[in-house]
């Protein structure tokens, strides 16, 4: 594959993404162990790496992850392709891969960030590799219950937090429970806010927190596909919870359209306690769009929901072992601290595995569990009875 002077990077059209230039050879098949650090030869073995998340997250595996992988494992030549935009996305290159399966081709594709149980079909074809801890050792530090499918691994994450005005609210009167939370609420109108469900996953998730509240706190009972009737029928305890506080959250139940929007009202002083999505309250931070007055909290009783970022590899990769190699270097401590530092996301790995001064900078937010949420019908079940029976002074979808 070609590199567009010399960053390895190629903004790919929907024809190109599905029919790219042809790689090099494979390689030996998997061991379940990372490969040595020499090369067989003076040639390096291309990886391809297919994303199509934002720009941050492209520009971050192009500019730090690839030299620092390639730093390590000298052998290997990481291309990036992205194909945001681009018809399907990793979607349709996924559907390539298979494609080529089939014809005993070359899937132009090593690795993509891609959730396998996204297009169960392509499981069914038998498409992908398996990741567990006998081919990426690594995954054996992975957080509970993280990874959802044996053929895709998370690699990063983001949970959803309060974020606080710490000149306004001390850190031990900052709420650790759902309870808490809403009595907190209660008792300060109009310094509470998160966003319409539908409109930002800080705001989706705080709804979803709601919900876990009143049915139990077991978000397991909660499985792709069709919504459980037992489950939907106790949706109406959530709206009476959510209706409580609805007088007190900002602007007499002003609810922003998006996340950015919380943001803005916290920096600017209008509020004092949000939710906010992690990686977006960290890199504010850090860039100086929030105050470094703001703190970063999650509830103790059970954490706000979240969602993690995938990788995957067509077992008929041409490069295989580089392949398994990259992703066990996503997950060793090199690349999940980059993951929390560089891009403020938060790791897949259990965070006793890496270095105890991250751990106490961050001892406020971590989490043993990321309490994931099915979407899908649950979502649109969601979503209408939050503008129906709480926030009935908004049209929904406006």
């Amino acid at each position: 594959m070609m590199s567009l002077s010399g960053n390895k990077l190629l903004r790919l059209g929907l024809a190109a993404a599905l029919g790219l230039a042809a790689c090099t050879p494979a390689t030996q098949a998997p061991t379940g162990a990372p490969a040595t650090n020499q090369p067989a030869s003076g040639e390096k073995t291309v990886i391809n790496f297919v994303t199509d998340s934002d720009t941050n997250i492209s520009d971050w595996i192009q500019n730090k992850v690839a030299p620092a992988f390639e730093a390590q494992y000298p052998q290997y030549d990481v291309q990036v392709t992205i194909v945001r935009g681009v018809g399907g996305g990793t979607g349709d290159v996924a559907d390539r891969a298979l494609a080529a399966l089939q014809s005993n081709a070359d899937p132009q594709v090593d690795v993509m960030e891609f959730d396998a149980l996204s297009k169960p079909e392509l499981i069914e074809a038998g498409l992908w590799q398996v990741l567990d801890a006998s081919t990426v050792p690594n995954a054996a530090n992975l957080l509970q219950g993280i990874q959802t499918s044996e053929f895709s691994i998370p690699y990063r994450g983001s949970q959803v937090l309060l974020a606080y005005d710490s000149t306004k609210i001390s850190e031990d009167e900052v709420p650790t429970t759902f309870a808490e939370l809403v009595d907190w609420a209660k008792a300060n109108p109009g310094q509470f806010v998160y966003c319409r469900p539908d409109k930002g996953g800080s705001g989706g998730n705080f709804v979803t927190r709601a919900i876990y509240e009143v049915t139990g706190r077991d978000p397991s009972l909660f499985q792709k596909g069709t919504p459980d009737p037992d489950l939907v029928a106790q949706y109406p305890a959530a709206w009476e919870l959510l209706r409580e506080i609805h007088p007190a959250v900002f602007d007499n139940g002003a609810y922003p359209a998006g996340n950015t929007a919380v943001l803005t009202l916290l920096a600017n002083g209008s509020v004092s306690l949000a939710t906010a999505w992690s990686d977006q309250a960290l890199q504010g931070i850090a860039n100086g769009s929030l105050p470094p007055s703001i703190k970063l909290a999650q509830l103790t009783d059970l954490p706000f929901p979240g969602g993690n970022a995938m990788l995957a590899i067509p077992k008929n990769s041409r490069n295989l072992q580089g392949a398994l190699d990259f992703v066990n270097y996503m997950l060793n401590t090199d690349g999940q601290v980059s993951v929390i530092k560089d891009i403020g996301g938060f790791p897949a790995a259990n965070w006793n595995t890496l270095p105890a001064d991250l751990q106490q900078e961050y001892t406020s937010v971590i989490a043993e569990t990321v309490p994931l949420w099915p979407g899908g019908e649950y979502d649109t079940l969601k979503v209408q009875g939050w503008y129906e029976n709480v926030a009935t002074n908004i049209p929904m979808g406006s």
